[in-house]
């Protein structure tokens, strides 16, 4: 009988031989292992090809080899100095020649690699004082296992668990599992080319060549991303089929029908710049979508500088322009307040009718704000506001979905930043609408994501691309300044800038001094470059901001900087998004090595808004090799969605996978940058699957799947999401 992976993940690990309590409790400790299902997905982490393995004698000084040795002595020392530092140094020889290890501050390497042990070494090789070494090498331990491909699982010295003892559990579950259930149609497969699930498991642990391990991890990789996708396409087309939505009015209504007199339309003429061509086509796909019966459910990327907020706001009119109300949520309180500031300038002379208002039957545009620092009396009369109907536009934070907030009728919903949302609170806002209808949902991001971590992260999201940027505005120029003598002409930059009767933006990681961090502290660097007489910036009008400062502290400081009052702002992250200051041209940031490539660019977008010719300047010493690729990549390109695939190669799909809600559903084998044509095969299958079977009652074992890897839990997140 055909094995189904849910009977598996009934089985405690302690069913198969030589797995007792001890060995149970450390597998689940370190590997998250306990039942036969979680050990059976436990993958290899590498492959050791006994025939292609590398031979000490024939090792090339600065490349990178895998050696199989055996250890022949091995000392641990204490270094000198204030800090003393653990190296071990141990002697390896495959009989083809002797080799030198060092590890740093490693001294439990002692125990793990006794004499006689026999391991996998992969590192680069060096020479120091005339021999060959490796430093920091990756170990595995292998035995004395034989075999042409060995597979390498993940190993814990602390918790005593080694490669062959999993291999050998591995291949207990294989033998007494027998043949496994498939799930996957047949011509799905045929078309696919590929394996059957039974091979492909034997062929990850157990393969007899390392083309057969290829063929079965392609299968395997399929299975995690279609199961996602089928997730994600099943929320999608219920939320369709089922949820009721608002047909909004998305025409040029005439004034006395009801409608707003084309209230889009008057945005737009009163807008002093023309929209771009990829706004156009952007907000016609958004319109479509307001048109539609069903709630909109979609993604907008764009890059820094794009224009997104135009597009937000024309898809919030949509809603007022129909009589129904918008809302913007921000991630945070200075983000809120800087949409709130820029929203109400753009809408400020627009008008709406009211019959009861004046006159002329017509009253402003009402946009508010609304976050943890509105106070009783004000948020009183804003609750007031928005259950009569009488507010068009609130923007706020996590404080619109807290009690007491009530909408008469909420049309339509824009989330910034929504990765730092979960769908819990995107729910709880939805839930607030004052109708029957959902609102529809319009997810904004200025972090541009790549094709295929979009469709993995938002698979349940239409998604539009504003990759267009608009006239007038001119790439920034960007520096990396490794030493601390081209740091000097950077302050003489900044000088030169402000003379010339500009502003800049000095950015620092760190509020206050921390030396676990080695950064800059804002309030430090602020004091350093101020100091009269010693300062690079002495003589300037120079601020300081933070996020701990209070509310109208930080607005009195961003206001003063909007108008020209003040020269350079220096400032932490805060001003990473949102700001708009088309008189700043130059952009410092302190410690640029520790900031991401997304932060940078982001940072980076907050100069070259005006006509003026613009320079960022990442200033970091002593980067690691991953940090110089995300320097050198910035000062390559400004594209943030060419950054955006250098991110994904650098950092793996860990941080970008883990915006989406945590469950048995990480990916395990498949990698969004090795796999992209399968993350779009699996996308298209996944369709082709749900609409011809829309509740997959005709796939009983796929319905199977995604319930148990999703997790009764993160299952129902993604219906309310």
């Amino acid at each position: 009988m055909a094995r189904r992976l849910a009977q598996l993940n009934d089985l405690p690990v302690t069913v198969l031989a030589g797995v007792g309590p001890k060995h149970a409790a450390a597998l689940a400790e370190a590997f998250g292992v306990e039942t036969v299902l979680d050990l059976l997905t436990h993958y290899p982490r590498n492959w050791l090809d006994r025939s292609n393995q590398a031979r000490i004698a024939d090792l090339v000084v600065g490349e990178e080899a895998m050696v199989v040795v055996s250890v022949q002595r091995i000392a641990v020392r204490r270094t000198r100095g204030p800090r003393p530092k653990a190296l071990v140094t141990a002697d390896v020889a495959d009989g083809s020649g002797h080799l030198r290890v060092t590890f740093f501050n490693q001294a439990w390497r002692e125990r793990q690699l006794p004499p006689g042990t026999n391991a996998v070494l992969w590192g680069k090789v060096e020479v120091f004082q005339g021999r060959r070494q490796m430093t920091n090498p990756v170990v595995d331990l292998i035995g004395d296992r034989t075999g042409r491909i060995i597979p390498i699982y993940p190993q814990s010295e602390k918790h005593r668990l080694s490669t062959w003892d999993q291999a050998r559990w591995m291949e207990e579950v294989l033998e007494r599992a027998g043949t496994f259930a498939e799930p996957v149609p047949a011509e799905v497969l045929g078309r696919l080319e590929l394996t059957d699930r039974t091979s492909a498991f034997r062929g990850i642990h157990v393969p007899e060549s390392m083309g057969e391990k290829e063929v079965a991890r392609r299968r395997l990789v399929f299975d995690e991303l279609l199961r996602i996708q089928l997730a994600l396409v099943l929320r999608k087309r219920a939320l369709e089929r089922v949820a009721k939505g608002i047909e909004h009015e998305v025409g040029d209504a005439p004034v006395g029908s009801g409608g707003t007199g084309g209230l889009v339309a008057r945005f737009w003429e009163r807008l002093p710049f023309a929209l771009t061509g990829a706004q156009r086509r952007v907000l016609g796909e958004i319109t479509a979508d307001l048109a539609a019966p069903h709630p909109m459910h979609r993604l907008l990327q764009g890059d820094v500088g794009s224009g997104k907020t135009v597009v937000a706001v024309s898809a919030l009119l949509v809603a007022v322009q129909g009589g129904h109300q918008g809302a913007l949520m921000a991630p945070t309180e200075v983000l809120a307040e800087q949409h709130f500031s820029g929203v109400r300038d753009l809408l400020a002379d627009l008008s709406v009718p009211d019959s009861g208002a004046s006159l002329f039957g017509e009253r402003p545009v009402r946009v508010e704000l609304l976050t943890n620092r509105t106070t009783a009396a004000e948020r009183t009369r804003l609750a007031a506001g928005l259950q009569g109907g009488d507010v068009d536009i609130v923007i706020g934070t996590h404080a619109l979905i807290q009690e007491g907030v009530r909408f008469r009728s909420l049309g339509a919903v824009v989330i910034d930043e929504q990765h730092r949302f979960g769908v819990e609170q995107r729910a709880a806002l939805r839930d607030k609408s004052g109708t029957e209808a959902t609102p529809d949902v319009l997810v904004m991001t200025a972090t541009p994501i790549p094709r295929t971590a979009a469709m993995t992260v938002y698979g349940d999201l239409d998604v539009s691309v504003l990759d267009e940027l608009p006239p007038g505005r001119t790439p920034v120029e960007t520096h990396w300044v490794a030493t601390p003598e081209e740091e000097d002409e950077v302050w003489e930059a900044v000088r030169e800038e402000v003379a010339a009767g500009r502003q800049a933006y000095v950015v620092c990681p760190l509020i206050e001094e921390s030396e676990k961090l080695e950064a800059r502290s804002a309030q430090q660097t602020f004091e350093a470059l101020t100091a009269p007489g010693t300062g690079q910036l002495d003589g300037l009008s120079v601020a300081l901001l933070h996020g701990r400062m209070p509310a109208p502290e930080k607005e009195e400081v961003m206001g003063r900087f909007r108008s020209g009052a003040l020269q350079v702002l220096v400032a932490t992250t805060v001003i990473e998004v949102g700001v708009d200051v088309p008189n700043a041209t130059v952009m410092v940031v302190l410690d640029a090595d520790r900031f991401g490539i997304a932060q940078l660019h982001q940072l980076r977008g907050r100069v070259g808004r005006g006509a003026d010719r613009s320079r960022c300047f990442l200033v970091g010493e002593g980067a690691t090799p991953d940090a110089e690729e995300r320097l050198k990549a910035l000062v390559r390109t400004t594209d943030g969605f060419d950054l955006a695939e250098v991110d994904l190669d650098l950092r793996g799909e860990g941080t970008i996978m883990g915006e989406r809600q945590k469950g048995r559903n990480d990916l395990k084998l498949a990698s969004l940058r090795r796999d992209r044509q399968w993350v779009e095969r699996a996308r298209a299958e996944a369709f082709a699957l749900v609409d011809a079977d829309p509740d997959l009652t005709g796939h009983p074992l796929l319905r199977d799947e995604i319930e148990l890897f999703l997790g009764e839990d993160d299952a129902a997140f993604l219906l309310k999401g």
